[in-house]
C-alpha cells in the first residue's frame, strides 16, 4: 500500500494550545505514533524550549508515545541580509520572513542545527528523526551543514532525503496550508484540492499542518477532506520507515 507522512510544523511553547487543537483533530485519521512534529528551539527568540518545563515534558511524553522528533530551525525566523537577487525573491515571497537557514553561511547553520539537535535530544532523551528548515528553504551552505551533522533524515517542499548521502526517498510536493491572510487561505485551498488529486496515486504522500491552521475552519475542512481521502489509499507511516527501503 502507498504510504502517508503527516508532520505538525513550528512545535514549541509559542503554539502550545494551537498544536492540542491540531493533534485532537488529527488523531481522528491518524495515530500519534505515526505523526512527526518539527520542533523551533526558539520561536523569534521569544519563546524558548526550556529543559524541565511543562512544554518539555510533554514533548518527552508526545515522543515516548512514537512520535518522530524534528529539529526545525532555531528561531524560525531569517535574520541574514540576502545579497542574491533570487535569495531575496524567496525569502520575501515564499515566506513571511522565516526562511532561517535560506542565507547562513555553513559554520552558522552547522552550530544552530547541532545546538538544536542537542537540546531537543536532552529533553526527548532519544535521537530526532532530522532536520526541516524553517519554510522548507535552504541555503547550499546549509545543505552541506546537514551531510555534515549526519541528520538521517530531511526534507523540503519536494522530496525526502537522506542528507549524507543526498539519497532521495521520496518524491512529490507536500500538502500544506497558509493562513496569513484571506488570499493565501484561498489559493492554499484550491492547491490543496490539485495537491490531492496527484497524491492519491503517489508511492509516498505528505501533509504539513502549521498552528495558524487551528483557528481557520475552512483550513481544518480541507486537511480533514484531504486525510480521510488519502486514508483510503495510503497507510499511515513514520518517516524513520523510508530508511528502510
Amino acid at each position: 500500500m502507498r504510504r502517508l507522512l503527516l508532520s505538525v510544523h513550528d512545535v514549541g511553547p509559542r503554539f502550545e494550545p494551537e498544536i492540542d487543537l491540531l493533534l485532537d483533530r488529527l488523531s481522528a485519521h491518524v495515530e500519534l505514533h505515526a505523526m512527526a512534529m518539527l520542533v523551533v528551539p526558539d520561536h523569534w527568540g521569544l519563546h524558548p524550549l526550556v529543559a524541565g518545563s511543562r512544554f518539555a515534558s510533554r514533548l518527552r511524553s508526545w515522543t515516548e508515545s512514537g512520535v518522530s522528533m524534528f529539529v526545525h530551525g532555531w528561531f524560525h525566523q531569517d535574520r541574514a541580509v540576502h545579497t542574491h537577487a533570487m535569495t531575496r525573491l524567496k525569502a520575501r515571497h515564499m515566506t513571511a520572513g522565516e526562511g532561517e537557514f535560506l542565507g547562513l553561511d555553513s559554520a552558522t547553520a552547522m552550530r544552530r542545527m547541532t545546538e538544536g539537535r542537542d537540546l531537543i535530544e536532552q529533553i526527548t532523551g532519544r535521537p530526532v528523526a532530522g532536520f526541516v528548515a524553517p519554510a522548507w528553504l535552504y541555503g547550499a551552505p546549509a545543505i552541506e551543514a546537514l551531510g555534515a551533522c549526519g541528520f538521517a533524515l530531511a526534507e523540503d517542499h519536494l522530496k525526502v532525503w537522506h542528507p549524507p548521502s543526498r539519497r532521495v526517498l521520496a518524491r512529490g510536493p507536500v500538502i500544506t496550508w497558509a493562513s496569513r491572510s484571506p488570499m493565501r487561505i484561498a489559493s492554499s485551498l484550491m492547491a490543496a484540492q490539485l495537491l490531492l488529486s496527484l497524491s492519491r496515486y503517489a508511492p509516498v504522500a505528505r501533509v504539513a499542518v502549521h498552528p495558524g491552521d487551528a483557528h481557520v475552519p475552512a483550513l481544518l475542512a480541507s486537511i480533514d477532506q484531504v486525510l480521510r481521502r488519502l486514508g483510503r489509499t495510503h497507510r499511515p507511516v513514520r518517516y524513520g520507515d523510508l530508511l528502510a527501503d
